[in-house]
């Protein structure tokens, strides 16, 4: 069984249903017992980092992520989860995360441009490429022209490079897909994100750290 972590924060239905789509068993909770007993966890979510925190320490879901993490299930973050699995985020005035990867969060430019000069929009809405910079089992079989679904006005920067799996270029470098040992997080939603999503939801299915 999957647990999908219910934390007050939106999006969760919409992962839920891929996963199901896929032919696995999950449920959305925030119930300690099923979460230790899950074979895998996803952390996904959309909202703010600030509000986040405070429910996953309400919830004593801050626990559970670290203890997933030291038992060697695989986890998975997505958007919002993927943020707040580094150290500190800009948002609501600066936000103390979880610290399961070195890194930060910051808030986009208001003055980035595309490389024809346009003026790029904030939050970065849509689609866009992902370069893999280091082969994982859950990213096998993406290719570069594969597009997927981003919507977030912050982005993640792992510390170390060897936790930057892949990158994004939007006005700026960041980096799209982070991890080490059983954890993986992309900022991107792959649940949103067509076949090549679906595929890489299957592919951590199927991972074995």
């Amino acid at each position: 069984m999957i647990a999908i972590i219910d934390y007050d924060a939106g999006n969760l239905t919409s992962v839920e249903r891929a996963v199901r789509f896929l032919g696995e068993d999950c449920t959305v909770t925030r119930d300690l017992d099923l979460i230790s007993n899950a074979e895998r966890v996803i952390f996904p979510g959309v909202g703010a980092a600030g509000s986040a925190m405070e429910s996953l320490k309400k919830y004593g879901l801050d626990k559970a992520l670290h203890e997933a993490m030291k038992a060697g299930k695989p986890v998975l973050g997505i958007c919002l989860g993927t943020q707040i699995i580094t150290s500190f985020s800009e948002e609501n005035q600066g936000t103390q995360c979880l610290g399961l990867v070195e890194g930060e969060v910051l808030c986009f430019p208001d003055d980035m441009k595309s490389p024809d000069g346009e003026k790029l929009k904030v939050p970065h809405m849509g689609w866009n490429n992902v370069k893999v910079l280091k082969d994982h089992p859950v990213l096998a079989g993406l290719k570069p022209e594969h597009q997927f679904y981003f919507v977030h006005s912050y982005y993640p920067m792992a510390k170390e490079a060897g936790n930057v799996l892949a990158q994004t270029e939007y006005g700026l470098t960041f980096s799209s897909v982070m991890g080490r040992d059983n954890l993986i997080a992309t900022q991107f939603h792959p649940e949103k994100s067509g076949k090549p999503g679906l595929a890489l939801l299957k592919n951590f299915i199927a991972w074995k750290p």
